[in-house]
């Protein structure tokens, strides 16, 4: 019983749509309906400036990092600890507040990956980064990221249930950004400005 309410209620955690309701508290708009209709915080860095950007990207990275570190609060076995971490994520691409669209995905699964797997989060950061900085493409730098870190988590676990919940995560944020592949590959796809490249 404890298990099947964690999961179900970091899937509820998961779906809370911050950039929705943010937008719609601080601007007053439908963020759904601007820029690329996205709800994440790169949407809202475009359409709604960086301070509010920046606290969706903590609620969304929160969102993934507090039903893990709940359930290891509990003691719960690892799968258990991995399906709520996993809930999450699917809560925020998939929430049942939106009527099942939501999100990319990324900084949820980043919260959840910095709970299960730090060093690995960590340099899975910085491909992120290294990506945005030479390419200004978010989407190259979250698919990026997603590829790295499976690789990462073997090279610091050597564990084939860890590494699968990499290679799990991984192939969620790239099925949320099978539209950013095609435009990518179209070369379509929309590029950030970055905050110190701003006059």
């Amino acid at each position: 019983m404890i298990t099947a309410l964690l999961i179900i209620g970091a899937y509820l955690v998961g779906s809370i749509p911050w950039g929705y309701a943010l937008c719609r508290a601080v601007k007053k708009i439908d963020i759904r309906n601007h820029g690329s209709g996205n709800i994440g915080a790169t949407n809202v860095y475009r359409v709604a400036g960086g301070p509010l950007a920046a606290a969706v990207l903590l609620l969304d990275i929160g969102k993934g990092l507090l039903p893990v570190i709940l359930a290891k609060s509990f003691s719960m076995a690892p799968p258990v600890i991995v399906s709520a971490g996993i809930a999450s994520v699917a809560g925020h691409s998939f929430s049942i507040f939106l009527k099942g669209k939501g999100g990319k995905g990324v900084s949820t699964s980043f919260g959840v990956v910095i709970a299960l797997f730090p060093a690995p989060a960590l340099l899975a950061l910085l491909v992120w980064a290294v990506m945005i900085t030479a390419t200004h493409y978010v989407s190259a730098g979250a698919i990026a990221a997603a590829l790295s870190m499976p690789f990462f988590i073997h090279l610091f676990h050597k564990d084939a249930f860890l590494t699968s919940t990499g290679i799990a995560i991984c192939a969620l944020i790239i099925y949320t950004h099978r539209g950013n592949i095609k435009r990518l590959l179209a070369k379509k796809e929309n590029r950030i400005k970055l905050p110190w490249e701003k006059k």
